[in-house]
C-alpha cells in the first residue's frame, strides 16, 4: 500500500492510520531529511527481525532509531548535560547522534558497547509518526543489496513488494545520508560526514 502525505502538514487521519500499521508490527517506508527509510516499532523484536532479513544485515550491526525529540530521547539514552546541549543545537536535523542507550533500549538494538544510534529528523511526517505510535521506529535506508539508495517511493514499492506493508509517499528527499556523531563520555568523534554541518566538532 501506497499513501502520499504533505509533509509540511500531514494529515492526522493518515498518520494514525500509519501508526496504527506500525502497532500491529508491521513495516514501512517513509520521509526521513535524509533518505527514505525503512522502519518499525522499536519495541517490537518480530519486526526488527524481518528488517534484518530484507535488509541482509548482520544482526551485530544495530540500526539507528528515530526520536520525536530531546525529551524522547532522554527516555532511551543517557544524556549528559554536554550531549543535551550539543543535541538541542542541531536538532531535529540530518544528524545521528551515538550514545549510550538506557534499559528502555531491546538489546538488539544496542552495540555490545550498550550504545545506540539516535536521530530526530528534520520531517514533520517522521516527528508525527513517533509521537501518535508513542515509541520510537527504526531507522535504516531503503535500498538494494548493492547498497544503491532508492528515493522514489514508487520505485521502493516496486523493489520490496510486500516485504513492506506500507510505503509513505512524502515527496522529495536529499538523497544523502546523516552525519554520524559519537558523543560518549562528552568527547565528540565524527563517524561519517554527511548533509548535517560537523565543522564544530573538527
Amino acid at each position: 500500500m501506497l499513501i502520499k502525505l504533505n509533509t509540511e502538514n500531514p494529515p492526522d487521519r493518515l498518520i494514525k492510520k500509519a501508526a496504527d500499521i506500525l502497532k500491529r508490527g508491521c513495516i514501512i517506508s517513509y520521509p526521513t531529511d535524509t533518505y527514505y527509510g525503512i522502519g518499525c516499532d522499536i519495541m517490537n523484536k518480530k519486526a526488527i527481525g524481518r528488517i534484518y532479513q530484507i535488509k541482509q544485515r548482520n544482526k551485530n550491526k544495530p540500526f539507528s532509531f528515530i526520536c520525536s525529540g530531546l525529551t524522547n530521547i532522554s527516555r532511551y539514552a543517557k544524556v549528559s548535560n554536554y550531549a543535551y546541549k550539543t543535541m538541542k543545537r542541531l536538532l531535529p536535523g540530518p544528524y545521528t547522534f551515538i550514545l549510550e542507550g538506557s534499559k528502555m533500549v531491546p538489546k538488539i538494538m544496542l552495540t555490545k558497547r550498550k550504545t545506540a544510534g539516535i536521530r530526530v529528523p528534520d520531517n514533520n511526517i517522521c516527528i508525527a509518526l513517533i509521537k501518535e505510535l508513542g515509541n520510537p521506529i527504526i531507522s535504516t535506508s531503503a535500498s538494494m543489496p548493492d547498497n544503491t539508495i532508492l528515493h522514489d517511493p514508487s520505485l521502493i514499492q516496486d523493489y520490496y513488494g510486500t516485504r513492506l506493508d506500507l510505503v509513505i509517499d512524502g515527496g522529495p528527499v536529499p538523497g544523502q545520508p546523516s552525519s554520524v556523531v559519537s558523543l560518549i563520555n562528552d568527547v565528540p568523534e565524527v563517524i561519517r560526514s554527511g548533509l548535517g554541518d560537523v565543522s564544530i566538532f573538527e
